[in-house]
């Protein structure tokens, strides 16, 4: 009776487990092909190997999805950030062709997140995911790429910057608050769900000896009580955005851009307060990302509530549209 059940129980681990990771370590689980008809060829600068790989655009859209987005969102996430991953790298193939960019000249766009895009390759993610997921994984976001094939986000005509962003505060922020100038189709709007972000909420602890070597200041000499009092503190804001990020603050006798002490802070966003203790201090953060045009968690969410990428995309670019794109002609 023993044995019979041992046998059945390895039987089960060779069919569910064993197979399966064979299947794929041999290639045989079919993938779903990714329409490259008609696609502009996209020199993509791998920032790791220093190599410019030339592949196919919807097929370099699917390594950028991955990399992106989690996988586990819904579908219609998933192809929202496809058409807005697609129109970034085609306003930069377009412009590529008269302005070169000077950081990487020889290449349409580069895998670094931070100047272009990001993206992974299919080991990369297998690697990811694990050999039993990434089928499947690879599959949901290669279907998500070719159900929305071609199409790109313009307004009046023209292609758009589709920035995005992580996870937001529960509003997006104007273009002008974080950037100096305001851009009509990234504009603040409502975004319900960001909540559900593991990053909606972070803390982050620094020495002020640590905030002094980045910022250039002097918190190591000031009370922790003193930075605590809102009247007497060296940390004032001068400027909010509309919707309660910092805009402006000073610090000392210096003057900061919110995005200016987020970045050499390493703050996930400029909605922040802090309190100082002893030598350290405690800045308690909402959001992850700059916050202007698509939150992905807010995207997500509005998938769930049963919205479509079209109506996903028009939500957060005010007035734009979409077109299918036509390397040929120049234009969408």
């Amino acid at each position: 009776m023993k044995k019979t059940i041992l046998l059945t129980l390895l039987g089960l681990f060779v069919a569910i487990v064993i197979l399966p990771a064979l299947v794929v370590l041999r290639g045989g689980r079919p993938e779903v092909k990714v329409d490259t008809s008609g696609s502009p060829l996209i020199k993509v600068l791998n920032v790791k190997t220093k190599e410019i790989e030339i592949l196919p655009l919807e097929e370099y859209i699917v390594g950028v999805v991955a990399a992106e987005m989690p996988v586990e969102f819904e579908s219609e996430a998933l192809k929202a950030q496809a058409v807005a991953a697609r129109t970034y790298t085609v306003k930069r193939y377009e412009g590529h062709k008269k302005n070169p960019n000077k950081e990487h000249p020889e290449a349409h766009i580069c895998t670094d997140s931070t100047h272009c895009q990001a993206y992974i390759s299919k080991d990369e993610m297998s690697t990811k995911w694990g050999i039993l997921k990434y089928p499947g994984y690879y599959n949901k976001i290669a279907r998500a790429v070719n159900e929305t094939a071609g199409i790109v986000l313009v307004y009046q005509g023209k292609l758009i910057d589709p920035v995005y962003h992580s996870t937001s505060t529960g509003k997006t922020e104007n273009s002008g608050d974080v950037w100096q100038f305001d851009i009509p189709y990234l504009k603040s709007v409502e975004s319900p769900g960001d909540q559900e972000s593991p990053k909606y909420k972070t803390i982050k602890t620094l020495t002020l000896e640590q905030v002094d070597r980045a910022l250039g200041t002097n918190l190591a000499a000031v009370p922790a009580s003193t930075i605590n009092n809102p009247s007497a503190s060296p940390l004032k804001i001068i400027e909010k955005t509309s919707t309660g990020r910092i805009k402006t603050i000073k610090i000392g006798d210096k003057e900061f851009k919110g995005e200016e002490v987020r970045a050499k802070l390493g703050l996930n966003s400029t909605s922040f307060s802090w309190k100082a203790e002893g030598d350290k201090i405690t800045f308690l953060v909402t959001g992850y990302g700059h916050g202007v045009g698509m939150s992905q968690y807010g995207a997500n969410y509005f998938a769930k509530e049963g919205k479509d990428y079209k109506e996903i995309l028009s939500h957060y670019y005010t007035g734009t549209e979409l077109r299918r794109y036509n390397a040929n002609k120049n234009s969408p």
